[in-house]
């Protein structure tokens, strides 16, 4: 199966540390987070102020469907500039494999085959030159043999279709 921002399926649990929302806060906690904070915590996931704080101003969400719709509906109200801005700030697949600090990142795909290393740099390639913008996926649980497999699906999209996802 293709994994996009539609299908996927996040994994929460509390995070009494720093509120960052792809580190996996929950839901509840996050409905009920102030606005600044649950604003950065979603400027951690898309870096866009302006979807952060609309996102935010439509909670309480009862479910992560309901969350996902809203977020849907107002990404594809972007204008073009918002968009570039949130392509442009995700680092390409596989860049800095392993890293620690990055871990839950796209950056940080690894895998110990380095055929499976070099696919991905070759599609990430792929989907530069064709699309104009590095590919965008939230990666964390999956393995680098299933990210491959997304790249190569989604380069099947046109391009309005694939800046929006």
């Amino acid at each position: 199966m293709t994994v996009t921002r539609r299908n996927a399926r996040v994994l929460f649990s509390f995070d009494h540390g720093p509120v960052l929302l792809h580190q996996g806060i929950g839901l509840a906690s996050f409905n009920a987070l102030p606005m600044r904070r649950a604003v950065h915590a979603l400027y951690e996931c898309f870096y866009s102020v302006p979807l952060a704080a609309d996102l935010t101003r439509a909670r309480p969400f009862e479910s992560h469907d309901a969350l996902f719709r809203c977020a849907d509906s107002l990404l594809f109200g972007l204008g073009e500039q918002s968009i570039d801005s949130i392509l442009q700030a995700y680092p390409d697949v596989g860049r800095r494999p392993g890293s620690e600090k990055s871990q839950a990142e796209q950056c940080a795909i690894t895998d110990e085959r380095p055929e499976v290393m070099a696919g991905l740099a070759a599609a990430s390639k792929a989907y530069l030159e064709q699309f104009g913008f590095g590919f965008v996926m939230f990666v964390n649980g999956y393995r680098a043999d299933a990210v491959l497999a997304a790249m190569h699906d989604r380069l099947h999209n046109d391009y309005e279709t694939e800046r929006k996802i």
